[in-house]
């Protein structure tokens, strides 16, 4: 997806990179510099493990979160295949909604009341209890969108009924997390852990919302920022001190030690944050603005990282702001098209860097959308303004009639700017 192409595309800029494989891959992965794309199936752990032996991989990358889930870490370091990313036990920090809050509740780290439910009847007396606004999420993976924002009880009654009775999302809404609406700005914050080592990243801001004015179905994520201004440096020292390192230990004192990318999705209120979230990885599209303002060598870095040298690395980001903008196919995140042509990027790839989410290639040729999330546009500016007047400008280039995209990426920093 989008997220692995920025990674690919920032290690194969990087001095201690030879060659990357990708497993998919897909049209824009294959055309950065000394990339492979391998048709791997990663849920084929063995396979994976024969291929990486038999290329003499060095380190491999896990980009998403459902091999994690799925212990592809194990396996690899069983293997003896230094792999960047966690492994199954520490993975259920984002495969499990009830664990993560329970965690959270153990060991004092700020985040939302909550109750966890196997019984839909139970879920809606406590829902009818908390009263609404309120939030019922699907305890598994569900692709970022197993999460309702219910504005009124009925909405949540609904969302309940729609996960364990209806099971929109399968098994992953067997059991559901409610929990207290939290007011506030969101933000997203990263960081590179092994053990109770913590390196910090950066921040940024994901527009999770469908549609302009932050309305609509939850979706992956429709664009992102970064730096977030509404994540001050004091709100920088509260997550690492409250949030992140708490976690660290946290897992560590479990036994089940933390070892790769650890997201911590954050709301933002009179100047300090609480957790709404873990995920195991980089965030997407996060991730594209993030390795957009990376100066640092990626590669040097994770070569590091998966080596236990953690304490060796440090990293170093552009003063740049950047923009991603998603431009999806219509109908996302519902149903949508699959196989509609897509021109014109080579003219849109003037003004910023696209990277390619769900695309393909058809038997003659041409690429065409393959995915919800079809494409991320990413573009760097001396402020927000410019970075998001860059990346709208290659959005409008690119010549596909099924694209939709949000027109307002970034707004709450533009709002800053203009008010200032």
């Amino acid at each position: 997806g989008g997220r692995e192409h920025s990674l690919i595309w920032k290690l194969s800029q990087s001095e201690r990179v030879a060659s990357v494989y990708a497993a998919p891959g897909n049209p824009g992965i294959s055309a950065e510099p000394g990339v492979t794309n391998v048709p791997l199936n990663v849920e084929k752990h063995a396979d994976v493990v024969a291929f990486c032996k038999e290329k003499g991989i060095d380190m491999v990358l896990v980009g998403p979160e459902i091999p994690l889930v799925a212990g592809l870490a194990d396996d690899l370091e069983a293997a003896g295949i230094p792999t960047w990313g966690p492994k199954k036990d520490a993975a259920a920090l984002e495969g499990s909604k009830s664990f993560m809050k329970d965690i959270c509740r153990k060991y004092n780290i700020p985040t939302a009341t909550y109750e966890k439910f196997t019984d839909p009847v139970a879920a809606k007396s406590f829902i009818k209890e908390l009263g609404a606004p309120i939030v019922v999420k699907a305890n598994g993976l569900a692709a970022g969108k197993g999460v309702v924002v219910a504005q009124t009880l009925e909405e949540a009654y609904a969302a309940v009924d729609d996960m364990m009775t209806s099971q929109i999302f399968g098994i992953a809404g067997s059991e559901v997390v409610v929990e207290e609406f939290l007011e506030g700005e969101e933000a997203s914050f990263f960081a590179l852990v092994d053990g109770e080592a913590v390196v910090p990243l950066i921040s940024a801001q994901d527009h999770k919302y469908a549609y302009d004015g932050d309305v609509g179905p939850m979706t992956g994520g429709m664009g992102t920022y970064t730096p977030a201004p509404v994540f001050t440096d004091a709100i920088e020292k509260q997550v690492m001190d409250e949030i992140m390192h708490r976690t660290a230990r946290a897992m560590a004192s479990e036994g089940k030690p933390f070892r790769g990318t650890l997201f911590a999705g954050l709301m933002i209120k009179d100047g300090k944050a609480k957790l709404l979230e873990h995920n195991v990885r980089f965030g997407d599209p996060e991730c594209q603005s993030l390795m957009a303002r990376l100066d640092s060598d990626l590669g040097d870095a994770m070569l590091s990282a998966a080596e236990r040298k953690l304490d060796k690395v440090s990293l170093s980001w552009s003063n740049s702001s950047a923009v991603t903008v998603v431009m999806a196919a219509k109908g996302y995140p519902g149903s949508y098209k699959k196989g509609t042509p897509i021109r014109g990027l080579e003219a849109a790839s003037q003004s910023a860097k696209i990277f390619h989410a769900g695309t393909a290639l058809d038997a003659s040729g041409q690429l065409v959308a393959n995915g919800g999330r079809v494409l991320n546009v990413t573009a760097l500016g001396a402020d927000v303004a410019e970075a998001q007047a860059k990346a709208y400008q290659a959005v409008k280039q690119v010549q596909w009639d099924d694209a939709y995209y949000r027109n307002d990426i970034a707004w709450r920093a533009i709002a800053r700017m203009t008010k200032a």
